[in-house]
Order: structure tokens, then C-alpha cells, then sequence
């Protein structure tokens, strides 16, 4: 069963990384290799309604991650079709490509640890197309977007799911992981920003101005209106998460709700012909479902994975065979590269408890940043390279070889600060 578990997994894994070869689309082989890793997995056990059971239970996990991503994506769509992202993309006036890829990178690591890394980077993707013309220079743009959003959700407790789930198991505490992780996690975005920087030479071609189909239709104070209403609606989830306990998602939902009741007033409950593309339904119309379905189906297969076992004994077999703490966590937070990091801690969190491992022991923060941090690698190795993946099309195997080696620096680079900090000066 495991054998025949992993081959449809890295037969699926593979086709992915060739849509552009073998012409077919990524999401319509995510949801094959999501639904053939169950019936594998079904058929290989005798207590079919165990695994019904845990199916269930998983897609309560995977549809929490799909509803705040279908709900943030709603938000931004609906900002940018009130023209929004102008009034901040003309504040950004730099167009030399170095100096703007500094701002780009430090704008999206601190609005990660803020917000978190999935709903930053679909932030910074919207941010870029009004930003950058030239399809070839955004994609490297996106590309630092991802090193920059896990980077900078990892040094917070609500900045990254990872961080999160250490946060409520008590393995980490709020201002430690804070303090510990901060340079570690500035290391892994300066040294990729560093190397990059050595590639760009001449200016950006800004997106020319051209008069909105808005004119006329929406004032000025809507615009403004609209834009900060989305952002306190992002902002505020990871609040409304410390004060209720509920899932992310929930919040999502009820800052799209408000947002809908708002718009839908300040519009006047007569539509317009002209002011349809401001509605929140148009928005959810404009949103890109194939990414959400490629989610569905990735998330699904490792889910399999999961249940059947195969993720814990993977860490479990590192664990006796390496031996050494430091290098069994650098090498998980390499595999999240190619795994989710979420299965992956959580498979560490039930091998070691709290009693042998404190709070804020090394082996919890280290954990922290590998797995935050590691899934930069592969395009897919993390929420954030996902949904740039999905939003900008890019190719998996152009994300090898413009942006890996630079996730691969970055995180080394933040691993031996962080071993550096632990040996020196804590």
C-alpha cells in the first residue's frame, strides 16, 4: 500500500512540474492524484468507514485552508476593481529594479508577520500587476515575493499555519519566537535579495496610466474607503482568531460578509449597468477557482499521505537514522519543500512532548523557522508559492532555476544565524 501510495503521489508530483510539457493543466492533476492516493489507501484497509471517517475529517482541515483563500481572494478582487491598489502603487514610484526589489522584498516580510504569508503574497501578486508591465521581470519579482511572505510569517506566531499550530500546542511562546526568529528570518530574505540584486540592471516599465473605467462612477473617498475596509478585513483575522478561538477562515468570512453589506450600500441597492464590476459578486465571479481546486487536490494527496501513516514514519525513520537534532529539523524543513509543512509538523509534534522538549526549546523555534522557511525551495512547497503559482502561471521548473538557489541561500543563511544565536548568545 505505501509503495503503490507514493507512486501515485510522485507520478502526480511529476506531472505537476511538467504541465508545460505534457500540455496539461496542473489543478486537473491535482485533483486525480488527491482522489487515486484515497481510493488507494480505501481499498488497501478492511475499515472502509475509518477512513471515511478520516477523509472527513481532513477536508474540514483542507476546506478551512480553501475558504480563507477564496475569501482573501474575493477581498483583493474586489479592491482592485474599486481601483484601490492605485493609491498605494503611486506612492511607490521607484522603477530602478534593484532598489524597487528591496522594497518589494521588506514590504512583503513585515505585512507577512502582520497579516500571514497567504493572504500577503496574494496581496503583493495584485500590488506587482500594477506595478510591473513586463510579464519576465514580475515573475522574479513574485518569485522574491515568496522567499520574502514565509520568511517574514515565520518569525510571528500568526504569520505562518506552522507557527500557528507551535503557538496553540504550547511549544512556542509569542514574544520568544518573536525575538529568536526575527534575525534568522531577516537573514533568510536579505542574503536571496543580496544575489538577485547582482542580476537586475535597468528600470521597470510601469503599467501606463490610463483614465479608469471608473471615472465618473466611483468618488475618490469610495475608492479609499474600500481599500481600507479590505485591509482592516485582512488585518483583523488574526485578531478575531486571539479573541474567539475559531479557525482563520471564520474571520475571512465575516470581513467578506461586512464588506458585501458595506459596498452594497454605498452603491445604492439599484445597480447601475455601469457600476455592475463593483459589485462583490462580480468580484467572486473574477477570482481564479482553478487555483483553489489545485489546492483542493494537493492538500488531499498529502492528506492521504497522512492517514496512512507514511508522513509520520518519514519522520520518525529521520529521527533514528540522523540522530542529530539540528540536522533532523534542517532536513524536515527540506522536505517541506516538496511535502506540506503542516502534516510535517504536526507528525514532530506527536514525537516529541512537551516534557522532554519545554516550551521554547531550540528543537520548537528551529522547527519554526525550517518548516516556515523550507517550503520556499519548490514553488510548491508552500501556501504562498501556491497561489503565486496559480495567480501568475508560473512554471515549475522556471521557479527551479531562477528563484531555489536563492530560497536555498536564504535559508541556510537563516539556519546558521539562528544555530549561531542558540551557541553565543542565548
Amino acid at each position: 500500500m505505501t509503495t503503490i501510495l507514493l507512486t501515485i503521489f510522485g507520478v502526480g508530483y511529476a506531472a505537476i512540474a511538467f504541465e508545460n510539457t505534457i500540455k496539461i493543466n496542473k489543478t486537473a492533476i491535482a485533483l486525480i492524484t488527491g482522489v487515486l492516493c484515497w481510493v488507494a489507501y480505501i481499498m488497501s484497509v478492511p475499515d472502509k468507514a475509518a477512513v471515511d471517517i478520516a477523509l472527513i475529517e481532513h477536508l474540514g482541515d483542507v476546506s478551512s485552508i480553501l475558504f480563507f483563500l477564496l475569501g482573501a481572494m474575493t477581498i483583493i478582487e474586489l479592491v482592485d476593481a474599486h481601483d484601490g491598489f492605485d493609491i498605494i502603487t503611486d506612492f511607490i514610484t521607484q522603477t530602478n529594479k534593484r532598489y524597487l526589489i528591496w522594497i518589494v522584498g521588506f514590504l512583503t516580510f513585515f505585512l507577512s508577520s502582520v497579516l500571514d504569508n497567504l493572504t500577503t503574497t496574494i496581496v503583493m501578486v495584485a500590488l506587482l500587476r500594477k506595478l510591473i508591465r513586463n510579464h519576465d521581470d514580475r515573475l522574479l519579482f513574485v518569485g522574491v515575493v515568496v522567499i520574502a511572505a514565509n520568511a517574514g510569517g515565520a518569525w510571528t506566531a500568526i504569520g505562518d499555519v506552522t507557527t500557528t499550530m507551535l503557538w496553540i500546542g504550547g511549544q512556542i511562546s509569542t514574544f520568544s519566537i518573536m525575538y529568536k526568529l526575527f534575525l534568522p528570518s531577516l537573514a533568510c530574505l536579505i542574503i536571496p535579495l543580496v544575489a538577485v540584486s547582482f542580476q537586475l540592471h535597468g528600470k521597470v516599465e510601469r503599467i501606463a496610466k490610463v483614465k479608469s473605467a471608473n471615472a465618473g462612477v466611483l468618488t475618490k473617498k469610495q475608492q479609499k474607503i474600500v481599500l481600507v475596509l479590505g485591509i482592516l478585513a485582512l488585518i483583523s483575522v488574526p485578531v478575531f482568531k486571539t479573541f474567539t478561538h475559531l479557525p482563520p477562515f471564520m474571520g475571512m468570512m465575516l470581513g467578506l460578509g461586512i464588506l458585501w453589506v458595506i459596498t452594497e450600500i454605498m452603491h445604492g441597492p439599484g445597480e447601475h449597468e455601469n457600476k455592475k464590476h463593483l459589485t462583490l459578486v462580480n468580484a467572486l465571479h473574477r477570482i481564479d477557482i482553478s487555483s483553489i481546486l489545485f489546492f483542493l487536490g494537493i492538500l488531499m494527496a498529502i492528506a492521504a499521505l497522512q492517514t496512512a501513516g507514511i508522513l509520520t514514519f518519514m519522520a520518525k525513520w529521520l529521527a533514528d537514522a540522523i540522530g542529530n537534532q539540528s540536522i533532523i529539523v534542517l532536513v524536515i524543513g527540506l522536505v517541506s519543500s516538496i511535502v506540506d509543512n503542516v502534516p510535517l509538523v504536526a507528525a514532530t509534534q506527536g514525537m516529541y512532548s512537551l516534557a522532554q522538549y519545554p516550551m521554547d526549546d531550540f528543537l520548537w523555534e528551529f522547527l519554526a523557522y525550517c518548516a516556515g522557511t523550507g517550503g520556499s525551495i519548490l514553488i510548491i512547497g508552500s501556501a504562498a508559492g501556491v497561489a503565486a503559482m496559480g495567480m501568475e502561471k508560473i512554471d515549475f521548473f522556471w521557479y527551479v532555476k531562477k528563484i531555489s538557489w536563492l530560497a536555498l541561500l536564504g535559508y541556510f543563511a537563516g539556519a546558521f544565524i539562528y544555530i549561531a544565536q542558540e551557541t553565543f548568545i542565548f
